[in-house]
Formats: C-alpha cells, structure tokens, sequence
C-alpha cells in the first residue's frame, strides 16, 4: 500500500492506495472516525456488488450505517436528489458529529461532497474510490458539484474529505468502456506532471495494460494532483491547469446528452485544444500526435462533430472558467509546460474554426 498525504493549511488526509483495502474499511474508517452514524451513499451499478460487504464492515467497526443509493448515472447529480439525501439523513437523526461515505465513482463523489458539506452546515466525509475517475482525480482535492439542468457542475463547494481509500480490485468489475474513459485523466495528468510519468503512458497499448498497472498510474496522477491542490487550493492560480481538455470537454459532453463518457469528452477536448494551439505556435510541434496515441490506443475518441456547433459555442458561456466574458484556456507549452490563454468567448469561433 502506498499513502499520499494532502497537507493543507487548515486540515491533513491520507490517500490510501493498494488492492486489499476493500477488506479492511472498517479499520481504516475507524482510525480518522470515532463510531458515530454513517450515511453510505452509493449508486445502482456499485450498490448491488459493493454496499451490502461495506456497510457489515463498517457495523462490525461500530459505526450506524444508513445506506443510501441514487440512480447510476450524471442525473442524479441534481439539487432534488441533494434534497432527498438531506430529508433522509434528517429523518434517520444524523447530527453535525456523523458522517457520509461516498462509495462509487466520480458522480458519487462529488454528490457525496455537496450533501456532506451542506448537512448541518458540514459532517464529515469520506471517499472510497470504485471507478477509475475518482481512482486517479476525482476523490482527490475536495471539488464536489451537482449540475443545474443542463449546466454541469455550477453549484457546488470545495470540502476536503478525512479520508480518502483507493483500491484497484474495484476496477476488476468494471466495464472496460468505463475504465478506458478514466485513463483521459491519467494521459491529462501525464502530459501536466513530468517526462517520466509521460513516457510511462506511452508504454500503455491496450485497456489490460491499464487495469496491470492501475495503482501505478493512480499513485503517480494522486500525487501530481496533491500536489498542486496543497499549493492552490481553491483554484486561484496553478490548480486551474487540471482543466486541461475540460473546457471544450464539458461543453461536449452535455451536447452529447449521455452518448458521451465524461473522460471520452475530455479526450476530445484535450486534442481539440492542443491541435488550435499547435496550429498557432503555442504548443510544441508533435504534442498532440502524441497524445493522440495515448488516448486512441485504448479506443478513446479525439473528435466529434459537436464542436463548431451554434449549441457548442453557446455552452462555453456557462463554464466555470467564464470571467468577464474570458474563458481562462489551458495550453501545454510542453510536457510538464502548462500555460493560461485567455480567450475571449467572442473570439472561440474563430480560434476553434
């Protein structure tokens, strides 16, 4: 088992890394909580396989375990399931001294986040990392959202889990097309981080190939991450350099209306970026060729005839990014080089075109 620490100014938590964790969650959970109520927040797809072990592992600790599941999928990503979760913990007496444990992917985590940091104004939460995703980015960094209709992620907190556990014997019931859409953060995170952890992506030529080294590439994508969250916290400067691919990526992806994966729009958006800014002299000639094979090699898509759209460029006016009508775009200079642009949305036609 490997641990990164992420060690902010006003709170401390280990990541927890191996493939034996899941047989251990009560001990783990017991060694950051005393016994207390527990909300077990799970989806559809996990719940079957995974709450019922979870939920006797962490009676059998001393913890109360409410389960809780939602629906699988973005949609319950929502403020009326927010709602829901809230009146059931309040229905079964959860005060501000219990807790919430996401179990599941990047959706769950972020729900999770969201409701553990309204109840009674914040409990305490913890992330067990089941997908990819949430294995190698999401869990980590204390970003939690819900999206408004058709906006993705615009209300949301920034709330540090006490916990967070990463275990690649979850990845084993996965669907590939599911884990494949996980590794677009891994090549993201690669190209940010350094040449090594770039070249070792480059030796990644099938989806086994990802599942063998699953927590190689989640301990050195958690690493970089904490990293850069324990100097940027709250996004003001270099955190914003995760965004990479995500501007375009989100757009995308709500466009597709569920045909698209979150990591299959990023991998889109990461190349359509990097193609523009190869174009213009902004990024080293080769880089996004480069990336391309990271990401086709394991049957993830680099375009799609959404972008250029009337409905594309419309979307871009909502993202987070958006300041004063300038969108806060990530470049790579290089490996290991990212750089902001800023683009006027006015002038994203013409740039994208």
């Amino acid at each position: 088992m490997s641990i990164v620490t992420v060690d902010l100014k006003t709170k401390q938590y280990a990541v927890k890394i191996g493939a034996t964790l899941h047989n251990h969650i009560g001990s783990e959970v017991a060694s950051v909580w005393t016994p207390r109520k527990v909300a077990l927040l799970t989806d559809s797809n996990v719940g079957p396989l995974y709450l019922s072990a979870t939920s006797a592992q962490l009676t059998a600790a001393g913890f109360e375990v409410l389960p809780l599941q939602v629906p699988a999928g973005e949609q319950a990503k929502s403020l009326p399931t927010v709602s829901t979760l809230v009146e059931q913990m309040a229905q079964a007496g959860f005060t501000r001294g219990d807790g919430l444990i996401a179990l599941g992917g990047g959706v769950i985590g972020d729900l999770g986040g969201v409701v553990a940091s309204l109840y009674m104004r914040g409990i305490g939460f913890i992330q067990i990392a089941t997908s990819l995703t949430a294995q190698v980015d999401s869990s980590v960094g204390g970003k939690t959202a819900v999206n408004l209709e058709s906006t993705k992620n615009i209300i949301g907190t920034f709330y540090q889990p006490d916990l967070v556990l990463v275990d690649s014997t979850y990845l084993d019931t996965l669907a590939d097309r599911d884990l494949v859409e996980g590794y677009a953060e891994v090549v993201k995170t690669s190209a940010l981080a350094d040449a090594a952890f770039f070249a070792l992506t480059g030796t990644i030529q099938s989806v086994d190939d990802i599942r063998a080294n699953a927590i190689e590439l989640s301990t050195r994508s958690i690493e970089y991450k904490a990293k850069v969250v324990m100097d940027d916290e709250k996004e003001a400067g270099q955190r914003q350099f995760l965004n990479f691919g995500h501007t375009i990526g989100h757009a995308i992806e709500l466009l597709a209306h569920g045909g698209l994966r979150h990591g299959e729009a990023i991998a889109i958006g990461m190349i359509t970026i990097s193609q523009r800014f190869e174009r213009d002299g902004l990024t080293a000639k080769g880089l996004t060729q480069a990336l391309s094979e990271r990401l086709t090699v394991v049957g993830l898509p680099i375009n799609s005839d959404i972008i250029g759209s009337p409905e594309f460029y419309a979307k871009l006016i909502n993202d987070k990014k958006n300041h004063g009508g300038q969108l806060n775009l990530v470049a790579l200079s290089d490996i290991a080089q990212p750089t902001i642009i800023k683009k006027a949305i006015s002038d994203m036609p013409e740039f994208i075109g």
